[in-house]
């Protein structure tokens, strides 16, 4: 057989497969000491170890077995994997609106990389038409590359570009915008875009995916979907994340931009609207608000672009025993803003506050949010938070702590004032501050609960 029979494999590994005359792309049952799996054997990293084989197995998932444990390979078949998606050139409906979706990497536009083993963004204007034909019943789509990163890799750079490029799209005449994004830091690019974008006369509408497209569980496809139907069809002119509602495909969830949070690291249905309710639910068939609390679609091309951000503020989770020296190299290295998560109503220990006391003396503005997420920042009900307010510590009532971060850089890309910097913390732009969290507002049911079991039951599939 050829190398690339056997593409990545070396060692241990490699001498299975040639015993058993296997290579990859063949479709397999393999024995064990510890069972048996089905599957098709995949290419291995070019930087993987000798001594495991990578099966592919029925229902998506991908599993390294281990050389030294199998018994035996019965070759079934070969089924050779081509992950490149049919292009096709998108139709033109002139009844339909026009909807631009910018890409910015992700696993909503990525596919598996067999050299690495890894999902890695890939973004072509015909792609997402020849995965997810539904979306020509639509809209009239256009597609643009912006980025091609994974989301832990944006940054300013990217949101100030994508700001920019959603503000081109407004003024020429687009009736939604869609941005396809990694999941991990969606919140927080949604959360900027909500001040660096601002009085939008249509829906822009983040999406991602939480599987990819080679996984039979992907939701990559309903997300899609949902998030396009938003952008053509919502009447709601905001910054807002669509993702998976329930773990089912029931239906998807409209997130005002500045109260969403990414809550689980694999479940689909993984974004939750915190201290407040979703703005809607929306389905292949239609839209359903769920509060009147939003800003509504105009006919106008009127949007305030403003991408001035200062990159030197930092955030801050605080933990029992956490020392001075922490906010001590942010100050000696020049840091502007601090924004702390604290615990509670939002306390640090003691030993901080020598440090806190040079920010102030150094004029650098320190804000004070919530770990708990949930809940207000209450610093005047003990003495340490009254204490900390007079070392210049600033409560900033429920607003999230990734959405503080980037307000806070965003307020001081527009001025170093620190008066006009708390002026600017503390007008709500994007729904950033509620004057109240409604009660249904925080919902965190508890399994093995009998009542709560009773309520999944009737939802659970």
């Amino acid at each position: 057989m050829a190398n690339e029979s056997f593409k990545g494999y070396r060692g241990e590994a490699l001498e299975v497969l040639k015993s058993f005359d296997a290579q990859i792309w063949s479709d397999v049952e393999i024995r064990t000491d510890r069972g048996t799996y089905t599957g098709i054997i995949l290419p291995r990293s070019e930087t993987a170890d000798p001594h495991h084989i990578v099966l592919k197995l029925r229902v998506g998932y991908n599993i390294g077995i281990a050389a030294r444990r199998i018994r035996s390979i019965t070759i079934q078949g070969r089924k050779e994997a081509h992950y490149k998606i049919p292009e096709k050139e998108f139709p033109y409906d002139p009844k339909r609106p026009l909807v631009k979706l910018l890409g910015t990497g992700g696993t909503i536009a990525s596919r598996l990389d067999y050299r690495t083993g890894a999902v890695i963004p890939a973004f072509s204007p015909g792609e997402l038409y020849g995965s997810v034909p539904e979306l020509a019943d639509i809209c009239n789509l256009e597609t643009e590359k912006l980025y091609g990163v994974f989301s832990e890799n944006m940054a300013p750079e990217q949101w100030r570009g994508t700001a920019e490029a959603i503000g081109r799209e407004i003024r020429r005449g687009v009736q939604g915008i869609v941005i396809g994004h990694g999941t991990d830091t969606m919140h927080h690019t949604a959360a900027i875009l909500s001040f660096m974008v601002q009085n939008s006369p249509i829906p822009i509408v983040m999406v991602g995916s939480q599987r990819s497209s080679d996984r039979p569980s992907s939701d990559a496809a309903f997300n899609l979907m949902h998030s396009v139907k938003a952008a053509a069809e919502s009447d709601l002119a905001e910054i807002m994340v669509c993702m998976f509602g329930p773990t089912s495909d029931m239906y998807g969830l409209l997130h005002r931009g500045t109260r969403v949070r990414k809550m689980h690291s694999s479940y689909r249905s993984t974004f939750r609207t915190i201290g407040d309710i979703p703005l809607a639910m929306v389905s292949r068939e239609k839209i359903t608000p769920l509060t009147h609390d939003y800003k509504r679609r105009r006919s106008d091309r009127n949007v305030v672009i403003n991408t001035a951000f200062e990159e030197l503020v930092s955030i801050v989770y605080y933990y029992p025993n956490m020392r001075p020296d922490i906010i001590d190299s942010l100050i000696d290295n020049g840091y502007k803003g601090i924004v702390i998560a604290g615990t509670g109503l939002g306390h640090v220990n003691k030993p901080l506050y020598p440090a806190l006391r040079r920010a102030q003396e150094k004029n650098i503005a320190v804000y004070m949010t919530v770990q708990t997420l949930w809940g207000y920042v209450q610093m005047y009900v003990y003495d340490t938070g009254r204490d900390m307010m007079e070392l210049g510590v600033v409560p900033m009532a429920n607003m999230l702590p990734e959405v503080a971060y980037v307000k806070l850089g965003w307020a001081l890309g527009q001025t170093n004032d620190l008066a006009k910097v708390r002026e600017i913390m503390f007008t709500p732009i994007a729904g950033e501050i509620t004057e109240r969290e409604p009660s249904n507002g925080y919902l965190i049911f508890q399994g093995g609960i009998p009542e709560v079991e009773e309520f999944i039951s009737k939802y659970r599939k």
